[in-house]
């Protein structure tokens, strides 16, 4: 069946009945009783076949891997030898075809060493339930005589805790109670150091809601956030997989745990009878919730995947409620577990019973958290640039290990490190070559030309590269370069001509005391600033300011080539100057018009290109695809258009520059926005372009006495809706605030 998300976690009920009689069990204590007339134990028959079945499934699907979590009742009282055939069955049957992650989920009172020696055997992993101190286990962890579990409990895990056992302990899962001290809670589960602490909301529905003993609709929300504060008193001292997930969401990441966020479910139940069951928690919903009428004897799991049940929970955005989906925090709550969302007249078409305890605690998470989760690139410039950079040689990095056998290439990459090595003036070389914008434009290329790299053309960029870098840092290092239609580009400096078109050659070059020489053979040519050799090209260059650091005009670099339009072929020396006094007569009317946005028009600007032709409606500087710190401009543009396409260039590169470097607004869901300049829904990546760009052109317009008519609206109406947009980031609602006090300054 095509569409079909595969079942990564088979839950097998091992047991059907429990040695403790919690009051808060949604097995035994709510809606679904179809435990009473299921045998108590799992059948080797049933073992086998669930084996098999899932077996079949992950080869069907390729999976990589699979999860079988022993559950109950309490699975404990199945006895080792049924476990031990669980164990056996389940490593047969996946045997060559997937990796088997095998776990428990037990109350404990059980556990031995007879347990924990065939678990460590099988690699089976141990999840204990405990609800905190003595006086908060013992409000519901009971015998049915009414008598104390915590003691036993407490000895379980020291078992598991001792030396033999300990990479056995997956950690402690905890139900919520609101009556009981949340510091004490988690003082208690922390001095049994967990890898992990899970914090589970009771189930509950619209038709058996929770208990709220002070009747105030964020009870929960106010005991997890005290756990929250205190966990961070103690700087973390244990994961707590709740609020792990809440800070993933909120940087943009996945949803860590099955009761929040918007990730399909993956998850299926196998009765102790063979039964194919949903989700246990939904049989907290009504009798039958979980039921699909399939079984693991006549059913693939395919079958159950398909079922509608089963489907509503692979929906993401468009399986939750109509007010859900508009809520800017359901990518983190993901409008709660669906249990939680029925009630009887609707179904589960509801937002979560805990709705509001679930606003509360992803905006007191976020509200806590921002200023620290808030990426530092956001506000810090030359944090920014370093990103860049580091992203740069991350690229190069991964190039290289594809073509490190290349001799060209090992050649080529051996002198890289020689310049490194050769002191500060070799760093300072060899920074400058590998931050050229077009520097990330080659490497990128190279890695997405849809199959492997082209070694001979990849190692020719890397040797004209690294010469470059030995000729600025005025190294004694043998440079090697090879030419191709008789010209080599040397990054950032300029385009040597070693021959007649059409001809191939390699040359060596080396600095002197005029400039550089390259040698051909017996022939040594002399170029550079001060030789005046014809065949020599340099990368001229443009200052903003004199505060400001000089702008390569590149008009020569053939990966230029990475704007919207095309680039302009080589200036001539009157076209240059012309060129440049419109630059300065543009800058000039940014510092004059918009003095507040004109030095992050400059900051991070370290090449030009000129582009061909003239400036077109809407369109002015274009942000290099991939070159950082790169800006294409239309050469033919007068001096207003220019001043507008280095100040709409400049925003549109920090904003491509910060998406490459921190997460601004997830990528996982398929949200439109209606935007005002758009006749159709745009994602929020568009519609934040658009208004970071406009925020400055606004203020441009104004000052030039050309305003919009009602942009200064159109931008509140779209900055009002990204406040709104769930997808975006702790970083990217700062952003959003940024533009809120530009826009604000440019209404003053």
């Amino acid at each position: 069946m095509t569409g079909l998300i595969a079942f990564r976690e088979i839950v097998l009920k091992v047991h059907s009945r429990c040695d403790l009689a919690c009051d808060h069990c949604y097995v035994y204590e709510h809606a679904d009783q179809s435990w009473r007339a299921r045998p108590k134990v799992i059948s080797p028959e049933v073992i086998s076949q669930t084996a098999s079945r899932l077996a079949e499934h992950a080869r069907d699907h390729a999976l990589p891997s699979v999860t079988v979590i022993l559950h109950g009742g309490e699975p404990l009282l199945a006895g080792t030898a049924r476990l031990r055939l669980v164990c056996e069955e389940f490593t047969r049957a996946l045997a060559g075809i997937a990796d088997l992650d095998l776990r428990i989920h037990t109350n404990g009172l059980q556990l031995s060493t007879r347990y924990l020696d065939l678990f460590d055997e099988y690699d089976v992993r141990v999840g204990i339930s405990l609800d905190g101190d003595r006086a908060a286990n013992d409000r519901h962890r009971r015998f049915a005589d009414g008598r104390t579990s915590h003691p036993l409990v407490l000895a379980a895990v020291a078992l598991l805790r001792s030396a033999p056992y300990r990479h056995l302990y997956q950690g402690l899962l905890c139900t919520v109670d609101v009556a009981n001290d949340p510091v004490a809670v988690l003082d208690a589960l922390v001095e049994l150091e967990p890898p992990r602490v899970d914090f589970l909301l009771p189930h509950a529905t619209w038709e058996a809601p929770p208990a709220r003993p002070d009747g105030a609709s964020d009870a929960y929300a106010r005991w997890l956030l005290r756990i929250f504060d205190h966990w961070e008193r103690r700087e973390r001292p244990v994961p707590v997989r709740l609020f792990e997930s809440l800070l993933s969401t909120l940087r943009g990441g996945p949803s860590l745990t099955e009761s929040l966020g918007l990730a399909p479910t993956d998850l299926v139940v196998v009765e102790t009878d063979g039964s194919l069951e949903q989700v246990d928690s939904l049989k907290s919903a009504f009798e039958g919730a979980a039921a699909t009428g399939f079984n693991v004897f006549d059913h693939a799991f395919d079958q159950v995947a398909a079922h509608p049940g089963v489907r509503a929970r692979q929906l993401g955005l468009a399986g939750v409620s109509d007010a859900c989906r508009r809520c800017p925090v359901v990518r983190s709550c993901g409008g709660g577990l669906y249990t939680h969302r029925y009630r009887e007249s609707n179904g589960f078409d509801n937002p979560s019973v805990y709705c509001t305890d679930l606003r509360e605690l992803v905006d007191g998470v976020e509200g806590r958290t921002a200023a620290r989760e808030t990426a530092p690139q956001l506000t810090d410039p030359a944090r920014l640039a370093r990103s860049q950079e580091e992203l740069t040689r991350v690229l190069l990095a991964r190039l290289h290990t594809d073509l490190a056998a290349e001799p060209g290439w090992a050649r080529a990459w051996e002198l890289l490190g020689a310049v490194e090595r050769a002191g500060d003036a070799g760093v300072r070389a060899l920074d400058a070559v590998l931050d050229h914008p077009f520097t990330r434009t080659w490497v990128l290329a190279a890695l997405d030309g849809g199959g492997a790299p082209d070694g001979p053309e990849a190692a020719r960029r890397l040797t004209a590269l690294a010469a470059a870098a030995v000729l600025r840092g005025g190294l004694d290092l043998p440079a090697e370069v090879a030419f191709r239609d008789g010209e080599v580009y040397l990054p950032t400096l300029g385009l040597l001509r070693l021959g007649e078109p059409g001809t191939e050659g390699r040359a060596v070059l080396r600095v002197t005391e005029e400039g550089y020489a390259a040698r051909d053979g017996r022939t040594e040519h002399r170029f550079g600033p001060a030789a005046g050799d014809a065949r020599w090209q340099p990368v001229r260059t443009w200052s903003p300011g004199p505060d400001e650091a000089p702008v390569a005009l590149e008009d020569l670099d053939p990966y230029r080539n990475c704007f919207a339009r095309p680039p302009r072929l080589r200036l001539g020396a009157g076209e240059a100057e012309e060129w440049r006094g419109r630059l300065d007569a543009a800058w000039a009317l940014l510092r004059s018009a918009v003095p507040e946005f004109a030095p992050a028009a400059a900051g991070g600007l370290t090449t030009l290109t000129p582009l061909a032709g003239g400036p077109r409606a809407g369109d002015w500087g274009e942000a290099g695809r991939h070159g950082p710190g790169a800006l294409g401009v239309p050469y033919e543009a007068g001096v207003p258009e220019t001043a507008l396409a280095l100040l709409t260039g400049r925003r549109r590169a920090r904003l491509r520059a910060l998406t490459e470097v921190t997460d601004l607004y997830a990528l996982d869901g398929q949200w439109q926005h209606p935007s005002p300049w758009r006749s159709r829904p745009v994602p929020v990546s568009r519609l934040l372009a658009d208004v970071h760009e406009r925020v400055a052109v606004e203020a441009y317009r104004r000052a030039t006495r050309s305003p919009e008519p009602g942009g200064s609206d159109r931008i509140h109406q779209a900055l009002d809706r990204l406040s709104e947009a769930a997808e975006l980031t702790t970083t990217g609602k700062r952003l959003v605030a940024e533009l809120r006090w530009e826009l604000k300054a440019v209404d003053a």
